[in-house]
């Protein structure tokens, strides 16, 4: 027999001795690492530690939160109202609605926005073999969560100072919000994943998020606006923005926090059949994030 061959038999004969010995083999890094619990600890702890370095050392602390949207919410308030600018300005208790849209988007944009560079930010951790990756952007997304929490808060002084009451559609509100931040998952997923390769995401996404500001109507009404005709065909595009579940959200989300003087989704729409689009929208955001998250987890200290 040639040497290499026995050299081939022996390897045989060892390699089931040293498995033993050495014990099972060690995973790769993955996404979701080898403990569920693991993964949501580790998560909390990372929202919790940024959501207090975020006002760690400021005298106002949480206000500064605030001031942004506030701010912006006031700008908008005055232009869209006193120049009747908007026929949402028309609606009852436009203050919160107004209010109410810049929050959501604000929880939209720190979650979203704030993934996109997670992964590299976090270097050191994503670089340990044990360390379940999908934690990092989970983190982010539950930190907007927190902020998301307490502005809606704010929503609530303005619209009872409005002149609004408590409802019960108000309890359609956590299955809302947990719709909105499964969609804001499944984007944070992606993008973070994405920006380790590919650093321009970042600028893309920041337009992407202005589009998305200026057509989901925080400050006018989605259902307003007129069909246009594209090549000789008729095209909702009432629909078509309604479609974004962002959009669709903040409408339904104004309806039952707000008043329902606002259009529901399914109204806006044109029928509760088509409330599955936005629906669909979001589970294929959150699963395909996953998917494309899962399978480049094992190689984002590679490409860092």
């Amino acid at each position: 027999m040639s040497a290499p061959a026995l050299g081939a038999e022996r390897a045989g004969e060892i390699a089931p001795g040293l498995i033993e010995r050495l014990g099972r083999p060690i995973k790769g890094p993955s996404a979701l690492g080898s403990d569920p619990r693991r993964l949501w600890s580790l998560t909390w702890a990372l929202a919790r530690t940024e959501f207090k370095l975020a006002y760690f050392g400021s005298a106002l602390g949480y206000l500064w939160q605030l001031m942004r949207p506030l701010l912006l919410f006031g700008v908008i308030y005055l232009v869209f109202t006193r120049a009747h600018l908007s026929k949402l300005s028309s609606f009852p208790l436009y203050p919160a609605a107004l209010l109410l849209g810049i929050v959501l988007f604000n929880f939209l944009g720190e979650s979203t926005g704030g993934a996109v560079p997670s992964l590299v930010n976090r270097e050191s951790l994503v670089r340990k073999i044990e360390f379940p990756r999908l934690a990092v952007p989970l983190a982010t997304v539950l930190t907007g969560l927190f902020n998301l929490c307490l502005n809606l808060i704010t929503v609530l002084v303005f619209l009872f100072i409005s002149g609004g009451t408590v409802r019960w559609s108000w309890l359609q509100l956590p299955l809302l919000m947990a719709g909105f931040a499964a969609f804001a998952t499944g984007l944070a997923m992606i993008l973070s994943v994405s920006y380790v390769r590919y650093r321009d995401i970042r600028p893309i996404w920041e337009v992407v998020l202005q589009m998305t500001f200026y057509a989901s109507g925080i400050f006018f009404s989605i259902v307003d606006i007129s069909p246009v005709t594209v090549f000789g065909v008729r095209v909702n595009l009432a629909h078509i923005l309604l479609s974004n579940p962002f959009a669709a959200i903040l409408e339904q989300a104004r309806h039952v926090l707000v008043s329902p003087a606002y259009p529901s989704a399914a109204h806006a729409l044109g029928g509760t059949a088509m409330l599955a689009i936005p629906i669909g929208l979001t589970v294929a955001a959150l699963v395909v994030g996953f998917v494309i998250f899962d399978r480049q987890a094992p190689r984002v200290a590679e490409q860092l």
